[in-house]
This record gives structure tokens, sequence and C-alpha cells, in this order.
């Protein structure tokens, strides 16, 4: 064999050029099958993180409602485990209207909460997701009011104008939009005007052990100002530690997340928070 050319073999008709990446495309499909199994299924449920007023932290501004599906042993797999792999595909906008489908339920049960949803760029343009949209909206007058939707830089950088007229249409009815992982590298600043979102979640990148890091201080500090001059709620991610939420909060970050102040919970914790106040009322 010529030391020029790499070995390669084939499985199940596809030729890969190394064991590890037959091994990856092996990962993939368990992946795919895994989760197409689910969702036909309907084994998934939301998982549910506070986001809280950086001044009043034991009081949440909204929760986010993060999607999970269940396997067929009953293992909850969190959506990084298989957000890559299906993002591109039928099964992200069926995972997309199911953790919609949820939240709305769930909205619609609880009048007391806000609550925001993750979706993709790609699923306005998906029949069901926005049947599944106006369903919920149809179903409760004041729904449209406590419903946040949050969008990736990423994803809302794919189709810009799609993405601005959707918005337009959703915010007279009264849903707030959040734009995740923001100062990730995507957007162009000179769209921040033309998206308007209501609220930015800057990127947990920048936000991990802030107080130890003056570089990501005057970065934060920097986004913060852009958000404030396009008059929208900030919102930190990934906040882990007391040092960092003051560090934050003096900075006039509006609200926090992160595991300092919950972790994600498949139990309900507006309920939890409840029960104890009534505990110690």
């Amino acid at each position: 064999m010529s030391p020029h050319r790499s070995s390669q073999f084939t499985a199940d008709d596809v030729v890969y050029t190394s064991p590890l990446s037959a091994a990856a495309e092996d990962q993939r499909r368990d992946t795919l099958a895994m989760v197409r199994e689910a969702l036909d299924q309907r084994r998934s449920i939301l998982a549910f993180q506070p986001v809280v007023q950086a001044r009043m932290p034991k009081r949440a501004a909204f929760y986010e409602g993060l999607i999970r599906i269940i396997d067929h042993t009953g293992r909850i797999i969190p959506a990084m485990d298989f957000m890559d792999v299906v993002e591109t595909s039928e099964l992200g906008r069926r995972i997309d209207c199911l953790a919609l489908e949820i939240g709305l339920q769930t909205l619609a049960v609880e009048p007391s909460i806000r609550l925001s949803i993750n979706m993709s760029a790609r699923s306005i343009g998906y029949p069901e997701w926005l049947a599944t949209l106006e369903r919920g909206l149809r179903g409760s007058p004041d729904i449209g009011e406590r419903l946040i939707l949050e969008i990736t830089e990423s994803s809302a950088m794919l189709m810009p104008d799609l993405v601005t007229v959707f918005m337009e249409e959703m915010q007279e009815r009264g849903i707030c939009f959040a734009l995740d992982d923001f100062g990730a590298g995507y957007t162009a600043f000179r769209y921040l005007k033309e998206f308007y979102f209501d609220i930015v979640k800057i990127d947990g990148m920048f936000i991990r052990d802030i107080a130890a890091a003056p570089d990501n201080q005057v970065l934060v500090q920097a986004l913060v100002s852009i958000a404030r001059h396009f008059d929208m709620f900030t919102v930190a991610e990934s906040v882990e530690t007391a040092e960092d939420a003051r560090i934050l909060t003096e900075m006039g970050v509006d609200c926090l997340q992160g595991y300092y102040f919950g972790a994600p919970s498949t139990q309900e914790p507006w309920k939890i928070t409840r029960l104890k106040t009534r505990a110690t009322g």
C-alpha cells in the first residue's frame, strides 16, 4: 500500500478512513435511534431552572424549561447529549414541538410563573411547531404574556429576516424573546436593533469564575452596556459562586442563572418554594 494512502474499510456500505470515524458514526446512529424512539413514545419532560433577580435573588423572575428525553431504561437524558446530533434534522423540530407543548401546558396549569422555552429558528418554518404555538395561545389568553422563547445567536443568524418578522408578529401577542449565548461570537451587532430581543442571556463562557478573570469582567461590562443601549434585559448564565454573583450584580446585570441558585430539576421548583413558605409561615 502506498504510504500516502489512508487505510479504508466499509461498514453498512459507508466508507470510513479509520475505526474512530466508524465508532463516531455508530454513536450518532444510536443517538438518533434513541431520540426517535423516545419521541415516538412521548417519553419527554422538562427540567426547570430558576432565573433570579440579581438584587432579590430569592425571587425567580422566570424559569427556563430544558427538554429531557427518557430512554428505554428510564434514564433521563439531557439535551446536551443529543441536540448536536439532531439539531438540523426533523427530529430537532419534533423536539422543539414537544418542549413547546409541555411548556405551554405548564403555563396553563400554573398561572403564577413565567417560563422560557428553547427553540431553533428552523422551527419557525415547521408547520407543527407553529400549530402547537397557536393551540397554546388560543387555550388561555394570558399565556403569551408569560412565555419567553429563547433563540441562540447561531440559530438566529441562520435566517435573520425570517426571525425578525416572526418576532414582530409574536411580540404583538405578548410573547418575549431571549437571545441565548449572547457574545459567543456569531451576532453582527448591527442586527441587534433589527431583532429587538427583549432579553439577552450572556454566554456562560464569560461568566464562569468571572471574579478571577479581569478580562471577562471588561467583556461582560461591555455586553451589559450594549444590551442597555438597546433597552434589553440582561441575564448572566452559568453563575456558580457567591462572589461571581456579587460582581455581576455590581455590573448591573438584571438577572442571574446557574447552579449557585438552582440546578435544573424535573420537580417543579415553584411548588417546592410554595411548600417551604407554608411550612415556615
